[in-house]
């Protein structure tokens, strides 16, 4: 560092004048400073990467360990039915329906134009309710009584869900027609629950009914269908539909494609649980649709089939749609079948090859 010039109080610094000495000192500081930030800078910057690739490489072991921990999770079977646990599945038909019980009738001759594990008592899951359905219609209460949705109409027994919520307030015929064809839980409790006497009386108007109608197989102990302690027989069954195909307004309910109610100002679309009414090749005067796990997937039709008046009860189905498919199975056969000259498959409840008979 020498002086620019006599006389002058200029310094120069490495060619760069400096006036002063102090301002010397100054430039100085400020360089030394931004000297001492650039590793600083360095350091920060690559402490920042190295926490950002550990929050990387964490999250990515964590993904790993989650899919490794799905990977080895055991899957757990479905439940199997109580028709299953009797091994009423291996029982072969010649039409080779999925459903372990099946049983169609003339409703008019009372022929049985089909059996099989026809006598076999299971679960009945919401078939229930065309029972339930039927002691409404028949005690002439006012559809159009209002009734509010409680607590107690909750499911406890499955933890299903349902679109009417606690407080929810329709008429007794708009939850009759839930019931029936959106098979709605909680309306179908309901209705039992008001019915004159409670709950317990309306229970025991189910079961004092059937044995009125001789379904000596059957016994209910709720009204929805969610217990599986609600059993019957096919041939039970079948009594209940011809039973209840006769009250128009079951006919008309359970047939219906779509029904809109109101809760407060909230509009609910409700469908039918049955897609076979959509269908223009059935003429369905009367169905319900069932499904608990004890059961299986079930369902029973009173429907028109070439030229005649037929019961069709499927109970313990294999898969959501195989009853349907049974359904048209049958109709199909029966469709089939000479007028003066019906072959009739009847099973003998065993493995084996099943005989036929000729009316």
């Amino acid at each position: 560092m020498v002086p620019c010039s006599p006389g002058t109080d200029f310094l120069r610094f490495k060619g760069v004048r400096v006036k002063h000495l102090r301002h010397f000192f100054w430039v100085g500081s400020v360089v030394l400073a931004m000297l001492a930030a650039v590793p600083m800078t360095a350091v920060a910057q690559s402490q920042g990467t190295g926490k950002s690739a550990t929050a990387k490489k964490t999250s990515s072991d964590a993904k790993r360990k989650a899919y490794a921990k799905r990977s080895a999770r055991v899957v757990r079977p479905a439940r199997p039915s109580d028709a299953m646990r009797a091994g009423l599945h291996g029982t072969r038909d010649p039409l080779s329906l999925r459903s372990s019980v099946a049983y169609v009738v003339d409703q008019e001759t009372q022929e049985v134009l089909f059996s099989k594990n026809e006598e076999a008592v299971l679960p009945i899951a919401s078939l229930t309710k065309l029972m339930t359905a039927l002691l409404i219609s028949e005690a002439e209460l006012p559809l159009d009584e209002a009734i509010t949705i409680t607590r107690d109409d909750v499911d406890t027994e499955k933890g299903s869900a349902s679109r009417l919520r606690i407080g929810a307030t329709l008429t007794r015929g708009e939850l009759l027609h839930l019931a029936l064809m959106s098979s709605e839980n909680r309306a179908a409790h309901a209705l039992g629950r008001t019915y004159p006497g409670g709950l317990d009386v309306f229970v025991e108007m189910m079961n004092a009914k059937a044995q009125l109608l001789g379904m000596q197989d059957t016994r209910f102990v709720e009204p929805t269908g969610l217990s599986s302690k609600n059993k019957s027989s096919a041939r039970d069954l079948a009594v209940l539909v011809d039973v209840a195909s006769e009250d128009e307004l079951l006919r008309d309910y359970s047939t219906s494609r779509a029904h809109q109610v109101a809760d407060g100002r909230r509009k609910l679309m409700f469908s039918n649980t049955n897609r076979l009414v959509l269908n223009p090749r059935w003429e369905i005067g009367l169905q319900k649709t069932g499904y608990i796990s004890e059961a299986g997937q079930c369902l029973v039709m009173q429907a028109r089939v070439a030229g005649r008046n037929v019961i069709m009860v499927f109970l313990d189905s294999a898969g959501k749609l195989s009853r349907l498919g049974d359904a048209e199975r049958v109709r199909r056969w029966v469709e089939s079948i000479p007028v003066k000259q019906q072959i009739v498959p009847m099973t003998d409840n065993r493995t084996e090859p099943q005989a036929t008979r000729v009316l």
